[in-house]
């Protein structure tokens, strides 16, 4: 079989969707690494090129500008499948979300989420109105035409059903793989904090992390100071003196290795998104031997297992209270980091490329 897989939009940086990139690039790997008799083709662009050009996979650059939004619309509505039928592939991967319209072959098409469809309900004015719009149709669209529809989640799959009506039974699940960290040592913190991973956008919750750390602030004798990676002022969701002298921001960290010193280093890993595709800093977290306080929503307790303690992430007292609670129980922090180390056993990047090849190659 001819397997064509669009990468051509996917570009890896700050404000990126990196764990899509991150899929799909994985997923390029793992396939190239059994390729069983089957013909492996991606379509990339200049930024990708050097993480896709995997052999023995053959690597075609598109010389355009996935940086350009007109670009991007024109390639997955009609070029994608002008380009593919040129190649004569017998099925095309659209690791995006988005199916061509044109529909020349037989289509895969891996949607992660359904996150624009929360925004149209619960923000309407964050986004553009008819960008989301336009989101929302082509995934509608691409869930109902596809040849095979792949998400990564029990939660993203019953989203895909609720809004674009296709039947569950039409929706295979392939949880994410994950590669493992690999081990080395790192340094103990001089004093112990709290860590937060989020981002500016609303279903990340920065404000519920800064607003429950306000209540644990007022709850605890002796608070320990929260850092949190993803925004770069707390100001905006509190005014409480205590509160902003404990925090610290960092906006981004370039190097996976510097995340990973600030997890390992942290006495609990805090992280209260509102909805979720799959959600892999928690498994993160586990990995690196840190135990996990998280939302009890959307797909985090299918990730996390019994490896964390959930909490409304819209309950600040609640959050605050697990906070307390967990971090006066050293019994309990060392059961959850056991639970954890064999929690993430789970998701192993052999048991998920075995998944996709059934799906794709048959």
């Amino acid at each position: 079989m001819r397997l064509v897989i669009d990468c051509f939009k996917l570009v890896k940086g700050a404000g990126k969707s990196i764990g899509i990139y991150n899929l799909a690039l994985n997923l390029v790997r793992e396939l190239a690494s059994h390729p069983d008799g089957n013909e492996l083709i991606v379509l990339g662009n200049a930024y990708n090129k050097k993480d896709f050009d995997i052999s023995p996979v053959q690597f075609i650059e598109i010389h355009k500008n996935p940086h350009s939004r007109i670009t991007c619309i024109l390639w997955e509505l009609f070029e994608v499948s002008l380009r593919v039928r040129r190649l004569k592939a017998d099925k095309v991967l659209f690791p995006r979300g988005y199916a061509s319209m044109l529909h020349l072959t037989r289509e895969s098409v891996i949607i992660h989420d359904m996150i624009p469809f929360y925004y149209h309900e619960h923000y309407p004015a964050y986004f553009n109105r008819l960008e989301n719009f336009y989101i929302m149709w082509r995934l509608k669209a691409s869930a109902r035409r596809a040849d095979d529809v792949i998400t990564i989640s029990e939660a993203s799959r019953r989203d895909i059903v609720k809004y674009a009506g296709t039947p569950a039974d039409r929706i295979t699940v392939i949880n994410n793989g994950y590669n493992r960290i690999t081990p080395r040592e790192y340094e103990e913190p001089e004093e112990a904090y709290i860590l937060a991973v989020t981002s500016g956008l609303p279903h990340k919750n920065a404000e519920g992390i800064v607003k429950s750390y306000e209540q644990y602030c007022r709850m605890a004798e002796n608070p320990l100071a929260l850092k949190i990676v993803g925004i770069d002022d707390c100001s905006p969701f509190t005014s409480d003196a205590a509160a902003i002298r404990g925090i610290t921001c960092i906006r981004y960290v370039e190097k996976n290795e510097d995340l990973y010193q600030l997890i390992y280093g942290a006495r609990v890993f805090l992280f209260l998104s509102l909805i979720e595709g799959f959600g892999f800093p928690p498994i993160e977290a586990m990995q690196l031997g840190t135990a996990v306080i998280c939302s009890g929503v959307s797909s985090l307790p299918e990730v996390a297992g019994d490896a964390a303690v959930y909490v409304n992430p819209d309950d600040h007292g609640e959050v605050a209270r697990a906070l307390t609670d967990l971090l006066g129980d050293e019994t309990k922090i060392r059961r959850l980091c056991d639970q954890g180390f064999e929690n993430v056993k789970r998701f192993s990047w052999d048991r998920t490329g075995k998944k996709y090849r059934e799906v794709l190659f048959r």
